[in-house]
């Protein structure tokens, strides 16, 4: 399976072929501060599947082994590598996906650092839009 992806003003593109290793939302501490949001869906490719096909990442390293990949113009995160802990992988984020829809999230992972409020989001009122 062939997707393709990209930042929100289109100045980077990427691409990814095969089967990703795993699909997970994560709730760490690292992806809350990067995104400003409480979980980042990711989905690990082998590294050999992935291709920038647009543009020149910047990228930012917090600790020297995780290297997020981001926009340089818009700021959008794109994908992150860390070889210590994810050899040979890349993960991307998948609502920068051209269909976000195509991968689901198989798991939570990282719940340790869960916010607290997450945990019973689901039972949150829902709106098609914003109420009122």
């Amino acid at each position: 399976m062939k997707l393709e992806g990209g930042c929100q003003c289109g100045a980077m593109r990427y691409s990814v072929e095969g089967q990703p290793q795993h699909v997970a939302l994560c709730h760490c501490a690292d992806c809350q501060k990067s995104s400003g949001a409480p979980t980042v869906a990711w989905a690990a490719y082998a590294a050999d599947e992935f291709a920038v096909t647009a543009g020149k990442p910047s990228s930012y390293s917090s600790n020297g082994d995780a290297v997020r990949h981001f926009c340089p113009t818009c700021g959008s995160g794109l994908y992150y590598v860390n070889e210590a802990v994810l050899p040979g992988l890349v993960d991307i984020q998948v609502v920068t996906l051209d269909d976000p829809g195509a991968l689901q999230p198989q798991a939570q992972i990282q719940v340790a650092e869960r916010v607290g409020w997450m945990k019973d989001a689901a039972s949150l009122p829902e709106f098609e839009r914003y109420p009122g």
